[in-house]
């Protein structure tokens, strides 16, 4: 199992990074505070979407976007590090 999250962790690591990185630059060019783009971020990338905050500009609807992509990309790779954990733990169970 440790090996796998070894294997997990850099891309995992990689995307939470990227998502940060692009609310702040979302933040920035829309004029919001650092909080505010991150908030957007997560809640975008997440698909929750509240609305509450909307991007304007076509540079920061496309940055959006590419968050959106990221968060489908970050809730599928916990998905299957959990469907592997529990995989694993099934097996380990069943040996006698």
């Amino acid at each position: 199992m440790r090996d796998g999250l070894a294997v997990v962790w850099p891309i995992f690591s990689a995307l939470l990074v990227l998502m940060v990185g692009l609310g702040i630059a979302i933040g920035f060019i829309e004029g919001w505070p650092m909080l505010d783009g991150l908030y957007f971020a997560f809640v975008s990338g997440l698909t929750i979407g509240y609305g509450d905050l909307v991007p304007k500009t076509l540079l920061s609807r496309a940055l959006a976007i590419c968050i959106g992509f990221t968060g489908i990309l970050l809730t599928g790779l916990v998905a299957a590090i959990g469907v592997q954990a529990l995989t694993a733990a099934l097996h380990e169970t069943r040996q006698p």
